[in-house]
């Protein structure tokens, strides 16, 4: 078995056999720690990434990882190793997913080359209105003033979406897939810094009793990195689950718990019923894909943004010779930033849940919109403005589908399995330690403030406002990239809110344009503009082109740019197959193959 983390690439001798037996670590071994490192900024590493011949795990966290390897080693496929690296997320980055969230995935099939996307987005109760989030004066609360408590949740859908995609792709038993999560929560593991780092900077954890008991010592301070941390609560919810499958999640007293608590919170006390989670349902959804130089790139439609908004950039692209440019050059950013703020000025006005509102999905990456979009790209100069075109296909009139600011508490796994089947899957729960709520051992999602607050502008209903069973759009791409034979070539993802958009099209950029491999391209200094300033990743090459790009009519913003992309690349020589696993530096992920 070969691994790399951020710490590095270390080769280890290992049969299958012995994979299966080292993959998981419990009774209170926690040797695999020692790999972890706090983050860092990209560009300060010069790693290869791993290399495997039949098969490959990238996830956010190394016990996740490990997880979906072992089930791999024990014959499972792509979409049973995926449930198994999520579940063990939820525990071990309960920050960012978990069964208390939602997620969108996609399954290759390797032997019928069948793309499938599910779609396992949270919804927004029955009783939920558009003026969910307005107060009584008719004013509208602050992000985190909104999604703190139970008003924020929407019925999960993660466990439902993924015991759909098991029943289509799956090869071990249900059952299976929940033990190492079950096993990893009885005996512990150890704190990390990114979840000591978070716990220290976001307070809502404090808010709520059972969450402040699990995650704070008695002082009220976080438990320190290296604490073992212990949730047999989530073990036995776990359990329950593997044993009566998802409706022992969405029937009956879990189902119940969920909603007493979201309706008992003494903070915005919210909508959620049980009969809510009774009829959730994960969808199929069509896949949105785009010819780019020779690839065809595939992402998940709405009520994602990302798929489209992420395509629309490439299309735009497409016009210039960007593989000529060096990548961290002046003009290089300019020109993405230029595509970037065109598509996400479509996304703004046209993109929310399909089911209540008519997307012109076909027209938005029509070839000949997008070159006459192209067209207002100036190679030199930023634009002042970038109002939404006008694409084929518009239904009636046209209504803004703005949402706030979505926050990066999100988690990315990429998977390819001996035989071929590929999974991407997205998962979330909106903000850092979501709602703040915590049932059973797990933490519900705030994903209903990925609604716009405000129900209508100027008169007219805003696209993404709640409604009744809604889905909040969102900015995940999960994303799956094939080569001029139709053969899968790239598996890639990310967390980071709204400019999730903006990481996974420089990485497919990086690795179309300009010939990186997966891992040089997931370091790559991040650049993204989403309708206003351009923004710099902070700590890298690229903030020294402020002064260049304000020169060209920029406004410009050096920040901090968290990504958390995780990839597979497939590269093939004379018959073989080289998989090649790709870790973001920025996060504490780890690939693992064989």
């Amino acid at each position: 078995m070969t691994e790399t983390t951020n710490a590095g690439t270390k080769p280890r001798g290992r049969t299958a056999a012995a994979l299966c037996a080292c993959l998981l670590w419990t009774g209170g071994s926690h040797a695999g720690e020692r790999d972890i490192q706090p983050e860092t900024g990209a560009g300060t590493s010069a790693r290869a990434g791993i290399v495997a011949g039949s098969e490959m795990v990238v996830a956010a966290n190394p016990h996740a990882a490990r997880a979906g390897g072992r089930i791999l080693a024990a014959g499972g496929g792509a979409i049973d190793a995926a449930i198994a690296a999520q579940l063990v997320l939820n525990l071990v980055e309960p920050q960012s997913s978990g069964i208390g969230g939602g997620a969108f995935l996609l399954h290759y099939d390797g032997a019928t080359g069948a793309l499938i996307t599910y779609d396992g987005r949270e919804t927004a109760p029955a009783a939920a209105t558009p003026e969910l989030f307005v107060k009584p004066d008719g004013g509208l609360p602050g992000y985190i003033e909104a999604l703190v408590g139970g008003r924020s949740v929407g019925a999960p859908g993660l466990l439902r979406m993924l015991e759909a995609a098991h029943r289509a792709h799956g090869a071990l038993p249900w059952p299976d897939l929940f033990e190492p999560a079950i096993a990893l929560a009885e005996a512990g593991f150890a704190i990390s810094p990114r979840l000591n780092k978070l716990l220290t900077r976001v307070a809502t954890v404090a808010r709520f009793p059972e969450t402040t008991a699990y995650f704070l010592d008695g002082d009220g301070k976080p438990k320190p990195v290296g604490a073992i941390l212990r949730n047999p609560t989530f073990a036995d919810t776990l359990r329950g689950i593997a044993a009566g499958g998802a409706d022992a999640f969405y029937r009956g007293a879990v189902a119940d718990d969920i909603a007493r608590v979201v309706a008992a919170s003494a903070v915005n006390p919210g909508e959620l019923s049980a009969s809510d989670m009774a009829d959730y349902a994960a969808k199929l959804r069509p896949p949105v894909c785009l010819a780019y130089r020779g690839y065809r790139v595939c992402g998940m439609g709405p009520p994602s943004s990302g798929g489209l908004t992420v395509l629309q950039i490439l299309g735009l692209l497409e016009r210039f010779d960007i593989g000529a440019l060096a990548p961290n050059s002046v003009d290089a950013v300019h020109l993405f930033a230029e595509a970037s703020r065109l598509a996400y000025a479509d996304r703004d006005m046209y993109i929310a849940d399909p089911d209540f509102v008519a997307v012109p999905t076909g027209g938005l990456l029509d070839r000949s919109y997008l070159r006459a979009r192209a067209a207002l790209i100036d190679a030199d100069t930023a634009a002042t403005d970038a109002p939404p075109g006008t694409p084929p296909g518009i239904a009636g009139t046209r209504r803004k589908a703005e949402s706030p600011e979505e926050a990066p508490g999100t988690s990315h796994l990429s998977i390819v399995d001996r035989h071929g089947n590929a999974v991407a899957l997205t998962s979330s729960i909106e903000f850092a330690f979501g709602s703040a709520l915590m049932v059973r051992g797990f933490l519900l999602n705030n994903q209903l403030t990925d609604f716009s607050f405000a129900p209508e502008r100027d008169g007219r209903d805003v696209a993404n406002r709640v409604q009744p069973g809604k889905r909040p759009r969102s900015s995940m791409a999960p994303t799956m990239v094939f080569d001029a034979d139709g053969r899968l070539h790239l598996v890639v993802g990310s967390p980071g809110g709204s400019r999730i958009i903006c990481y996974v099209a420089g990485t497919l950029v990086a690795v179309i344009d300009w010939g990186l491999g997966a891992q040089a391209a997931v370091e790559l200094p991040h650049r993204c503009n989403r309708g206003g300033a351009t923004e710099l990743e902070r700590g890298t090459a690229l903030a020294a082109l402020q002064g260049a790009l304000e020169a060209r009519g920029h406004t410009v913003k050096v920040r901090d740019m968290n990504s958390g992309l995780h990839a597979v690349q497939l590269d093939r020589k004379d018959g073989e197959v080289a998989l090649s696993g790709a870790v973001d530096p920025r996060r504490e992920g780890l690939a693992a193959g064989r």
